[in-house]
């Protein structure tokens, strides 16, 4: 298993005296010494699993490790945009919370890292010439002419469900440089995002998009984008288009651009909770609603990002430990957190 120190933030993290939201500490900061006092906070960082533990993980996952009938299987990769609309229907933006971790985890997000990362062009005229230059050197210069193409940094967020990573970031980078892009699956979900009243075409552009397909367009030219994020989204992925979704991504960073992902972990409590007859394949599920979820390795996404040509910079495992104080409930949590970055 692949293993990094969790890293300081850097100095970008910090934010101005206007940010609406205020930052939480980056995780493994709060250790749990003294089993007696797990209930003292709502979450506990980098707890370590005890032999037991994981063996019994690991029989669990084993009992419901009979995949459904390949038709089942078929059925819920075709209904899938279905399955996604429905979900986005019935919950619109009631289900997922505002993110605002983002900016300790991933401070890449943070205004000044942004500033920062472009300071070299800001003298030029309408945003970075340098993509211009890009374009004209293709030979496709109707390229040239996209949503942001005046921007100097420029953030897509894949599987962008109804906006609560694209819009936290809206609201805490004011940095006239920025823009950003965000697609989902799904095309409710799309217009959700663009009927929020904090949506702003200006700064945003919001348009539906299949992952999984890597033959699909962007509105985007390849080597235009300096931070591509996915929060929960490649899970959802079926296992066998994963590899070509994330080398499909990889040609969209500038050289230096960061893919930031953070997605289920094996053993997650999540994966653990599911009854027999919702296997798909190994470590792939199917939830009741028709949506589907992958419980990640970090050897696993560590082969899907250098396979695409990626650079490691960070692939940590956040094993998190849950309280519901008020039932007296302990949730022990997995995720994985990687920043790969596009060789300069």
């Amino acid at each position: 298993m692949l293993t990094s120190p969790i890293p300081a933030a850097p100095e970008c993290i910090t934010l101005s005296r206007e940010t609406p939201f205020p930052l939480r500490p980056q995780f493994g900061t709060r250790f749990l010494t003294d089993p007696k006092q797990v209930f003292q906070h709502n979450a506990w960082d980098n707890v370590e699993w005890t032999d037991d533990q994981e063996e019994a993980a690991k029989r669990k996952v084993s009992e419901n490790s009979y995949p459904l009938p390949a038709e089942k299987q078929e059925e819920y990769d075709s209904r899938a945009n279905e399955y996604w609309n429905e979900f986005y229907t019935i919950h619109e933006n009631r289900f997922f919370k505002d993110r605002h971790w983002l900016f300790t985890e991933f401070p890449e997000l943070a205004p000044q890292c942004s500033t920062l990362n472009h300071t070299s062009h800001i003298d030029e005229p309408q945003g970075s010439n340098l993509d211009q230059d890009r374009c004209r050197d293709s030979g496709a210069e109707d390229s040239c002419d996209f949503p942001g193409s005046s921007a100097s940094y420029r953030i897509l967020e894949v599987g962008c469900g109804v906006g609560n990573t694209v819009f936290p970031i809206l609201k805490t980078n004011n940095d006239p440089g920025l823009f950003v892009y965000c697609c989902d699956f799904s095309s409710t979900a799309v217009e959700l995002v663009k009927n929020n009243p904090e949506y702003d075409p200006g700064r945003c552009f919001a348009f539906v998009q299949d992952l999984s397909d890597a033959e699909a367009s962007y509105p985007i030219p390849d080597g235009s984008l300096d931070v591509i994020v996915l929060i929960f989204v490649l899970s959802a992925l079926h296992p066998d288009k994963m590899q070509a979704s994330i080398t499909r991504l990889a040609r969209l960073l500038k050289p230096g651009g960061t893919i930031l992902l953070r997605d289920y972990g094996r053993y997650d409590m999540a994966q653990l909770r599911f009854k027999k007859g919702r296997c798909l394949s190994e470590n792939f599920y199917v939830r009741g609603d028709g949506t589907r979820v992958y419980f990640f390795t970090q050897d696993e996404l560590h082969e899907l990002f250098t396979r695409a040509e990626l650079e490691k910079v960070q692939n940590l495992v956040d094993r998190r430990l849950q309280v519901n104080r008020g039932k007296q409930l302990t949730m022990y949590r997995v995720w994985i957190q990687c920043k790969y970055k596009k060789a300069s």
